[in-house]
Formats: structure tokens, sequence, C-alpha cells
């Protein structure tokens, strides 16, 4: 068998395992995040989750298979960890950039649905029940 096949044979098996870790990892922790947040609404909880879980899949294993190929001459086993090395490599941080993009939409969810859920206060009652309210100040 070729090296380069080798190579992408090994890739394939390295970064397919990690993108399916990183997405389960999501999901779970994820879901417990959004019911948090969605106390009401567990469905709507369960879809959030189901939806960014499956952009998730859906960008990381097409950037995976999108970075498979190579131009680079393969020739033995070192240049066979080495190409491995760099690709491997940038698979990993692009999946951490998708994580922390992740992160940022679940505390964007978070923080929107908390501003909605909090009430915005009433005017302030008088500072002592059963007396007017000071008169304001005129101004200079």
């Amino acid at each position: 068998m070729q090296p380069v096949v080798v190579a992408y044979a090994l890739y394939l098996a390295i970064t397919v395992p990690l993108t399916v870790l990183v997405a389960r990892t999501l999901s779970r922790h994820g879901k417990t995040f959004l019911e948090d947040v969605f106390q009401d609404k567990q469905a709507l909880a369960h879809s959030v989750n189901q939806l960014l879980v499956v952009g998730f899949y859906l960008v990381s294993l097409g950037f995976v298979t999108l970075f498979l190929t190579s131009s680079e001459t393969v020739l033995d086993a070192r240049d066979v960890f080495e190409m491995l090395s760099v690709k491997v490599g940038t698979v990993a941080l692009v999946l951490g950039v998708m994580h922390v993009g992740n992160v940022l939409v679940f505390n964007g969810i978070r923080r929107k649905h908390l501003n909605h859920a909090t009430p915005r206060p009433a005017q302030m009652p008088p500072p002592y029940p059963g007396y007017p309210a000071p008169a304001p100040h005129p101004a200079p």
C-alpha cells in the first residue's frame, strides 16, 4: 500500500472519532445548559441542542473530508507522520474554534433568555410608605 494512502487512512481514523467525541461532549453539556436556560420549555432546549450538534457535525466532517487530500509527496513513515501532524493539528484547532463558537452561541442564547425573563422594574415606590416622594430639585 502506498504511504499516502496509509496517511489518509490514519487521518480519517483519528479525525472522525475526534469529531464525534467533541460533538457528543457538546451535545451532553449543551443539553444540560439549555435545559437550565429553557426551564419551562424542555422540548425547545432539546431541539436547539440537536440543531447545534447537527450543524457542528456538518461543518466539522465537511472540513475533515475537504482537508483530506494533499499534494505533498509521501515516500516513507516520516513523511506520513509529518503530514498527519499538520492535518490532525489543523483539524484539532478548527474543532477548538468551533467549540468556542458553540459556547458563545450558548452564552448568547442564555443572555437573551435571561434578558427576556427578567421583568423590568416598575416605578420606584416612595421611600417611606404613607409619605409622598420628595419633590425633584429645580435645575440651576
